[in-house]
Parts: structure tokens; sequence; C-alpha cells
């Protein structure tokens, strides 16, 4: 059977294009809060970053991934996979997200459809529309507990663990890479209210964001 004809874009030329955060509306409309040296939750939006949903078989995938990235694909459900700046987390038996460096998404995407030849997959280039944010400090585990719908204890959620799940009644996915940091992995529709919900939710806590 013949390979499907499929389009790739470079969303990352090499000429000089202005780009905007998704939270660029919320930075001059919303604004941001006073920085609080007392502060013990810090929020970060990591902006620009590629993220490629994957689907097809977990052998294939999994080989292509460890030749094109040397990154495992997780074989768990509800498990992540991060290393050096790579991320690979799992959403359905046959679907994963991966996240690469700002710039690096075409490549990718290219070098993983190469070494996929004569599989059946798909790639699809959702970096446009989603955005990424981090929370960092000792009070994040209660902002998370008055938003996550997800039991988000550290008995249940250790690191390495990644969920979709609805959390200020909008669907994300919530990730924890590593002990000290949760990620959240958002549509770009729903960046400024998520970003003004977490503001709220964190406010007695005197929140910081970076930029």
């Amino acid at each position: 059977m013949p390979e499907s004809a499929y389009r790739m874009f470079q969303s990352h030329p090499a000429s000089a294009m202005p780009m905007e955060s998704p939270l660029a509306w919320s930075y001059q409309h919303t604004g941001l809060p006073k920085q609080d040296k007392q502060s013990t939750v810090l929020l970060h939006e990591r902006a620009f970053l590629g993220h490629l949903l994957l689907r097809g078989g977990a052998i294939a995938l999994d080989k292509a991934l460890r030749s094109v990235l040397n990154l495992s694909l997780p074989a768990r459900p509800l498990s992540l996979i991060v290393k050096e700046g790579y991320s690979v987390q799992w959403l359905a038996p046959d679907e994963w997200l991966l996240i690469v460096p700002q710039g690096e998404e075409f490549a990718v995407e290219r070098g993983l459809r190469e070494q996929l030849a004569g599989e059946h997959y798909a790639i699809v280039n959702v970096s446009g529309g989603q955005t990424l944010f981090t929370l960092t400090g000792k009070n994040t585990l209660p902002v998370l507990m008055k938003s996550a719908v997800y039991d988000v204890h550290p008995a249940n959620f250790p690191p390495g663990k990644g969920v979709t799940t609805v959390f200020a009644n909008t669907p994300l996915a919530l990730r924890r890479p590593d002990e000290a940091c949760w990620e959240l992995v958002v549509r770009r529709s729903f960046a400024d209210y998520v970003f003004r919900w977490l503001l709220d939710a964190g406010a007695e806590y005197g929140i910081n964001v970076a930029r």
C-alpha cells in the first residue's frame, strides 16, 4: 500500500519573524502580580516549545524515537520520560505527546518520519496550539489541590507521572517531571484563563511570575 501524502510546516523559518506568547494579551491586560520576596510559588510559562503528537504502534515508535533522540517511549499508562530538555508523555494506548526544545520540532518530525517509513503512524505538530506552564515552590501542592480534580498527593502522583485531567474546569495535561516541579500543558485558547486562575489560587502564597 503506498504511503499517504503528508505536509510538514517549518514553524521556525530562518528569517526572523515576530512571535507572541499565548500569554501576550494576559501580560498586557491582566498584568503581573507584584513580586513578593516571601513567595512560595513560582509560575513560569515556557512558550514556543515544540509539541508533537505521536500515534501508532509502540514498538515502531519506540525504535524511531531511540534512533532520532536516543529517548525511550513510555510504555506504562500515565507515565512520563524526561531527558535533557526532551519529554514524552503517555496519553493513550497508541498516543504520546513529545515535547522538544524550541525550533527543533521540524527536524525531529522529519527524522521520525524517515525512521517510520512503511509503518502505520501519525505525527501532528501542535506547537502553535499549546503552551507549557511550570509551577515550583513549597506551596505548589496546595495550589494544585485547589484546582485539579485528580489526586495530586505525592503518594498518588510521584515524579515521572503525567495525566490528562480537568484543571479549573479546563482539560489539560498535568505532569510531574521531577520532585520539585509540576507542569501544565495547556491549549492556547485556555492559556489566559488558566494563568488568571493560578494567580488567584496562588495569591495567598504570594505567587510570583517568571518571564
